[in-house]
């Protein structure tokens, strides 16, 4: 039996780019509407989606007036939103980059969203503290957390590949938050029957 290959998130991504689409309805099956509703009125609020992948996330949020920039680490995925978004009247701001060092000044931001995101850091403190550094005083940062304790196949044109991931406990997200200054405003789970699948929790700056 052939092993599969665990790449990093930028390599991983880079080759699910081209059929990342294929996956939205079941993605979004993890938030089941319960996310952009948390983040009120939107209208030029400006609104960082890191790890913004193809654009599950950014291009609803534009559409409610925000000024998003979308950040992620694969340049391929952000390939792929820019083409999505070309013409619109108000594009989305595509950047390369990475949630643990992020290439903004202070407080330059109203919302900070992460959706799929801190699964696939080892620890999200860096993540988290970099989030408080480019909100804006009262800020906010939307952050979800899957129940992933084993990495999904993610196919690929060229077969399946596993995308390195990690297991976050609910209770240590909040708590890491807390320890940064953070005020959790809202905490919502997502589940299916007695199992939850998605931890959804807004912070405040």
């Amino acid at each position: 039996m052939k092993k599969i290959k665990v790449l990093n998130s930028e390599a991983g991504y880079s080759l699910a780019a081209d059929v990342y689409d294929e996956n939205e309805n079941y993605l979004n099956s993890f938030e089941q509407g319960e996310l952009i509703p948390l983040l009120g009125a939107l209208e030029d609020k400006k609104v960082l989606d890191v790890g913004a992948g193809t654009g599950r996330l950014s291009l609803p949020l534009a559409n409610r007036g925000a000024r998003v920039t979308a950040l992620d680490v694969s340049p391929k995925m952000l390939e792929a939103l820019f083409v999505k978004c070309s013409d619109r009247s108000s594009p989305i701001t595509t950047i390369i980059g990475d949630a643990e060092n992020l290439p903004f000044e202070n407080e330059s931001f109203d919302i900070v969203a992460a959706a799929f995101l801190i699964v696939h850091l080892k620890d999200p403190t860096r993540f988290f503290d970099e989030a408080y550094r480019v909100l804006k005083d009262g800020g906010i940062l939307a952050v979800t957390n899957i129940n992933q304790k084993d990495p999904p196949q993610v196919k690929t044109k060229g077969g399946e590949i596993i995308i390195e991931s990690f297991y976050h406990r609910p209770e240590k997200v909040k708590e890491i938050l807390e320890s940064l200054a953070f005020g959790i405003e809202e905490e919502i789970f997502v589940r299916e029957k007695d199992v939850w699948v998605n931890q959804i929790i807004v912070a405040k700056k």
